[in-house]
C-alpha cells in the first residue's frame, strides 16, 4: 500500500492560550490546519513544513466566534449592507460564523429565498452566513410561513425578528411547526400596543427630550405569554436582544423550572443607559443610540450583567443593524432603529463583563460559540465533522485569535461594513481579534503597526 503521509499543513498556530469551552480545554498549545480543517491540536506539533505559521504567543486561540443574531440587508436594502460587507465587518471583528436575520426585502420567508442566501454567501461572503426563516408571510403576522420546508432549504432558526408575532393563536400554531421543524424560535418581544410611536425607553431622558416612553412591560408581557404557550409544546424559546432586568427573572425562573427557554444580550445593553440618546448637553437628540429595544437604565445594566453571569443568559448577540447616514441624520422620532455592533463587539463584551470579573474568558468564549451553535443547530450533534463553535481533530478550520491586551481607540476607519451607525466611536478598548481563520483560510490578520 501507498504509504500515508501527513496532510500538508496550511496554517500552524504556535504557543495559543487554547480556550474551547465545549471540550474544556484551556491550555498553551498549537493547532495545526490542513486542507481547511484541524489536523492535530497539542503542543509543541512538529508536522510537515506549514505554508503560514504564526507565533501566537499570548494570545488566545478560540473556536471561530459566532454571532447568531446580525442583519446584512441582502436582498433588498443593500444600500446599508450587503453579504459580502457585512461578512467584512464580521471577520474584522473576529466573527466566522454569522446567523442573518430575515427582515430583508423581500422577507427570508421561502425555501427559495434560504436557499439563494446560502448560495450568494457561498460565493460572496467572507465567513459563513446562515439564514434565519421568517415566521410569517412576509413577516406581516398573519399566515404562517412555510417553516418545515425553509428548515430542509437550510434556515437555522425561524423569527419574525424586528416585528413581534403578536396574535397569540398565529404564536401557538408557530411554536408546534417550529418544534416539530426541529429548530428554535427566536422572538423579537415587543408588544405592539404599548410601543406606538415609542422612540426610546420610558424614563426621565424621555421625558426630558419631549418622547413617548416605551416601558418594559411590552417586553416582559410577550416573554410571559410565550412561556405560557409554549408549556404545552416545548419548542426552544428564544428571547432575542434581552434589555430589561425584569425579563431576565422571567427568563431565570422558567429555566429554573426546566422549560427550554435561553436568552442573549446585546452589546449595548451591557454598556450603555437611555442618557446615550441625547448628547452631554442633555438636550438634543443622538439617534445612534436609537435601537430596538431601547436602551435601559443602570438597574438593567446590573440585572442583565447578573443574568450572564449566573447563567440566565447563555448567548451574547450583536444584533448588528446597519443604516446610512442620511437615515440617521433624520429627527429622533423618524431616524430608524438599529447600532451596528461586529467590529466592537468582542471588547464591548471584554470591558462589561470579564475585566470586572463578573466572567472569566473560558466562559465568554462560551457565550460566543459553543452556545450560539447549538442554538442554530450548527453544532457537532446536528452537524457531525462538520460541527462548528468547538475545535476537534477533522473538524472546520474555524479559529479566532485574540489579543488579550491589546489598546486601541475604535474609530470609523475600523468599520469594515457599509454603514458606520455606532455610538461607540472615540472608545479606548483593550482586546481586539487579532486573526479570523474560515476554513483554513485568513480572512483577517491584524497587521502590528
Amino acid at each position: 500500500p501507498m504509504p500515508v503521509y501527513p496532510p500538508h499543513v496550511n496554517l500552524l498556530i504556535q504557543n495559543a492560550r487554547v480556550i474551547d469551552p465545549a471540550s474544556g480545554r484551556d491550555c498553551i498549545c498549537d493547532i495545526a490546519i490542513a486542507q481547511g480543517r484541524i489536523a492535530e491540536i497539542g503542543p509543541n506539533l512538529s508536522l510537515s513544513p506549514a505554508d503560514r505559521v504564526i507565533d501566537a504567543s499570548g494570545l488566545i486561540a478560540t473556536p471561530g466566534l459566532i454571532d447568531p443574531h446580525v442583519h446584512f440587508r441582502e436582498p433588498g436594502q443593500t444600500h446599508k449592507e450587503d453579504l459580502a460587507s457585512g461578512s467584512a465587518a464580521a471577520v474584522a471583528g473576529g466573527f466566522t460564523t454569522v446567523c442573518c436575520m430575515p427582515n430583508t426585502t423581500p422577507a427570508l420567508d421561502s425555501p427559495e429565498l434560504i436557499e439563494w442566501v446560502l448560495y450568494k454567501s457561498s460565493t460572496a461572503a467572507a465567513c459563513r452566513v446562515f439564514p434565519v426563516a421568517a415566521a410569517t408571510t412576509g413577516r406581516q403576522g398573519e399566515h404562517m410561513a412555510e417553516i418545515a420546508s425553509c428548515a430542509r432549504a437550510g434556515a437555522v432558526g425561524i423569527s419574525d425578528d424586528g416585528d413581534v408575532v403578536a396574535s397569540p393563536a398565529m404564536m401557538r400554531q408557530i411554536l408546534q411547526n417550529t418544534q416539530q421543524a426541529g429548530l428554535a424560535f427566536m422572538q423579537h418581544c415587543q408588544e405592539p400596543t404599548l410601543t406606538r410611536g415609542a422612540p426610546m425607553h420610558a424614563g426621565v431622558v424621555a421625558l426630558r427630550l419631549g418622547l413617548l416612553g416605551w416601558p418594559r412591560e411590552a417586553e416582559e408581557i410577550i416573554i410571559e405569554r410565550d412561556i405560557r404557550l409554549n408549556r404545552a409544546i416545548g419548542c426552544r424559546y428564544h428571547v432575542q436582544h434581552i434589555s430589561s432586568g425584569n425579563s431576565v427573572e422571567i427568563v431565570r425562573r422558567a429555566r429554573a423550572e426546566g422549560l427550554p427557554v435561553t436568552a442573549e444580550v446585546s452589546p449595548h445593553h451591557l454598556t450603555l443607559t437611555h442618557e446615550a440618546c441625547a448628547w452631554p448637553d442633555g438636550n438634543s437628540y443622538n439617534t445612534d443610540a436609537k435601537m430596538n429595544p431601547p436602551l435601559r437604565e443602570q438597574s438593567d445594566i446590573d440585572a442583565l450583567i447578573a443574568g450572564v453571569a449566573d447563567g440566565t443568559i447563555t448567548i451574547l448577540a450583536t444584533d448588528h443593524a446597519p443604516h446610512t447616514p442620511d437615515e440617521k441624520a433624520r429627527p429622533f422620532e423618524e431616524a430608524p432603529f438599529g447600532i451596528i455592533g461586529l467590529e466592537s463587539a468582542l471588547a464591548l463584551y471584554y470591558h462589561a463583563l470579564v475585566e470586572p470579573g463578573h466572567i472569566d474568558w473560558p466562559k465568554l468564549i462560551e457565550l460566543m460559540t459553543i452556545n450560539p451553535a447549538r442554538l442554530c443547530n450548527l453544532d457537532r450533534t446536528c452537524r457531525e465533522s462538520d460541527g462548528l463553535g468547538e475545535l476537534f481533530i477533522h473538524g472546520p478550520g474555524d479559529v479566532t485569535l485574540i489579543d488579550p491586551d491589546c489598546p486601541w481607540t475604535f474609530s470609523e476607519a475600523d468599520l469594515a461594513g457599509k454603514s458606520r451607525n455606532t455610538p461607540f466611536i472615540g472608545r479606548a478598548f483593550k482586546v481586539r481579534a487579532a486573526a479570523t481563520i474560515v476554513g483554513g483560510v485568513l480572512k483577517h490578520e491584524l497587521v502590528a503597526n
